[in-house]
């Protein structure tokens, strides 16, 4: 891409960081995009993060809501901010609803406050060591699965299929349930990270706008639309389901006016 003159390249993945920082330093004529990467301080290199702690909040509490068990689960792939951070969020929306109709609530999979919890230990898609891991948890209670590494909703579907359990899973990234069909029967929704949309903003700033390419960090939010929580399907909650869609709407603006802090 730099041998062809592209104006603005982007990678996309920590995977590409290092590559992308060393190109960035080496042509500061041209502008760079990391998407979930970071910059060595290269003004031609914009970070994109995403807050996805917010829209995990959200899929946390809807997750408490649907359980029967009161016991929810959470893995990933690597231990690594990027992947935490929906950890967190989750966590800590499970709690948040457990709180507010003073019942006990129990995440395995991740504790916030020791830094521990399950990981694959790469993002190998559908490994028989993620399945290990949603069958664990399905063991220990678990009925509702948040696996944050990539596409691991076989090995989840898989897992709950054998358990014999009427169990959901929340996709990340993008609408599982839209994307990927075949695992829509047990979606319950998705946490979404919406890559098209920063890059979107990004390219019409300077191609339409006329603005400056900067190396300030792009964070995705609720507010800015950059994470959102998919709709809601196969939900069969004790609650209403208009009712829990009303409370994460309530909750949601407690997020971006930041009334609530959905890392705890």
């Amino acid at each position: 891409m730099i041998d062809q003159g592209c104006d603005l390249t982007i990678a996309v993945g920590f995977n590409l960081v290092d590559a992308v920082n060393v190109a960035a330093e080496a042509n500061p004529e041209m502008n760079f995009v990391t998407i979930d990467g970071w910059s060595n301080g290269a003004t031609n290199l914009k970070p994109v993060n995403y807050a996805m702690n917010q829209s995990s909040y959200l899929a946390g509490y809807l997750a408490a809501a649907q359980s029967t068990t009161k016991v929810v689960g959470t893995y990933g792939g690597m231990q690594i901010p990027a992947v935490t951070d929906f950890m967190t969020g989750y966590y800590y929306g499970a709690m948040a609803w457990g709180a507010d109709n003073m019942t006990d609530v129990t995440v395995v999979g991740w504790d916030p406050a020791t830094e521990t919890g399950d990981f694959i230990g790469d993002f190998v898609p559908n490994s028989g060591t993620s399945k290990t891991i949603a069958a664990g948890q399905i063991e220990a209670g678990a009925d509702v699965l948040f696996p944050v590494g990539g596409d691991q909703f076989g090995a989840v579907s898989e897992a709950i299929t054998e358990a014999g359990i009427d169990g959901r899973m929340i996709g990340v990234d993008k609408d599982i349930a839209a994307t990927s069909p075949e695992y829509a029967e047990w979606v319950l929704t998705s946490a979404e990270k919406r890559m098209t949309l920063a890059v979107f903003d990004i390219i019409k700033a300077i191609a339409i706008d006329g603005g400056t390419f900067t190396g300030d960090v792009y964070l995705g939010t609720l507010e800015n639309g950059g994470t959102a929580l998919s709709a809601i399907t196969n939900y069969s909650g004790a609650t209403a389901q208009a009712d829990v869609e009303a409370k994460l709407a309530e909750l949601q603006a407690g997020i971006v006016d930041g009334s609530i802090n959905p890392l705890g």
